[in-house]
């Protein structure tokens, strides 16, 4: 019997494209397509008159409440408190001075996302080191002829980033100090560690946030004088820290046994294995937890109101009491809310990334 070879076939119609993808993940099987229909249901009568409020009957343009007319949001509001929302009480005629800063450190975290760009450990160095002391003569000036902007001025989504990036540039090696440090096998220094990580732990941050504002001064000379700001970030750092030291501590304990032995087997230092074999792989493994501090930090920087401190909440808080806009507070709520939420989502996102790229280990798709 002679047989001939077939040419293949296309699928069928049912199981390729959308048809074949809903088909596959939504109407598999009788209890799947119930909820399905279900959850739609409640999810299209949600998103129609939220779709309607929100852009169709929305106002976008005008100079005062008397714009908003329609029935729909009030997107005026925003639109006309966005410079204050952005930049706080910071003079206008100094706007180009924020701006220059966050230009300048988005271009520093660019070079680093982006594959393949040269010299990225003198991008590091500069980012850390100097970087830094340029942001502290741009925004609040005293030097190169720049006018001094007290730091009671700052505000708005401007000052939440502030506070959101130096505390999770400070959180994290204070933090991995002290992981090692609860790990130590030197009793003071673990001891001090732990009291340290079980204090901050138990107080909640905006108890922190009154010590650091009050009592804070006490501690220090007659003639040393703490900014507001300072303090506030000397707190968030340090409640930030101890939930960032049992982040990596997590880290360290789930290194196998073998790896400590195979670096002390090849004569290496305490401080050479950590920072060349251990510390590595625990940062790789806790990229979630690490990031998930991180966005429970930026989050947090919205308690600094209850000190004086007019973050993006707060500085829209403060707007929605003026009598030309009262009664506009979902309109505000919204916009700080998806401020926050682009933020923390793109911080996820490229924690995912970063996890598929260096290969930690866990399926992915």
């Amino acid at each position: 019997m002679k047989y001939e070879l077939q040419e293949a076939q296309p699928a069928p119609n049912t199981s390729t494209g959308l048809v074949g993808w809903l088909k596959t993940n939504l109407f598999n099987s009788p209890i799947n397509s119930i909820a399905t229909i279900v959850l739609s249901y409640f999810i299209i009568s949600f998103l129609i008159p939220t779709i309607d409020w929100a852009f169709i009957k929305a106002d976008w343009i005008g100079t005062s409440r008397e714009a908003c007319t329609s029935g729909g949001a009030c997107w005026v509001f925003i639109t006309n408190r966005l410079d204050q929302f952005m930049y706080g009480f910071y003079p206008e005629e100094h706007y180009w001075r924020i701006n220059l800063t966050f230009i300048i450190f988005a271009a520093c975290i660019a070079w680093f996302l982006i594959d393949k760009t040269p010299y990225k450990g003198l991008v590091a160095i500069f980012t850390l080191f100097i970087f830094p002391v340029i942001a502290f003569f741009l925004l609040y000036g005293g030097a190169f002829g720049l006018e001094v902007v007290e730091t009671h001025k700052w505000g708005g989504l401007s000052l939440t980033l502030i506070l959101a990036i130096i505390g999770i540039v400070a959180a994290l090696p204070f933090g991995v100090i002290l992981a090692l440090g609860r790990r130590s096998e030197m009793p003071i220094v673990k001891s001090f560690c732990v009291v340290f990580i079980e204090f901050w732990r138990g107080v909640p941050l905006i108890t922190v946030l009154f010590m650091a504002s009050v009592m804070l001064p006490l501690f220090v000379p007659e003639d040393i004088s703490f900014d507001k700001l300072l303090r506030a970030l000397i707190g968030i750092v340090l409640f930030q820290s101890a939930y960032m030291a049992e982040v990596v501590r997590g880290g360290l304990q789930a290194i196998p046994k073998g790896q400590y032995e195979a670096a002390d087997a090849l004569g290496l230092g305490y401080w050479k294995k950590m920072i060349f074999i251990i510390l590595p792989q625990a940062l790789k493994l806790m990229i979630p937890g690490i990031v998930n501090t991180f966005i429970a930090l930026f989050k947090d920087t919205s308690l600094v109101l209850i000190i004086g401190l007019f973050d993006l909440l707060a500085i829209v808080q403060a707007a929605l009491n003026d009598p030309d806009w009262l009664g506009y507070s979902t309109e505000g709520y919204i916009f700080v809310a998806l401020v926050f939420w682009v933020f923390c989502f793109s911080m996820s996102r490229y924690s995912q990334n970063l996890e598929k790229r260096l290969q930690t280990g866990h399926n992915t798709r």
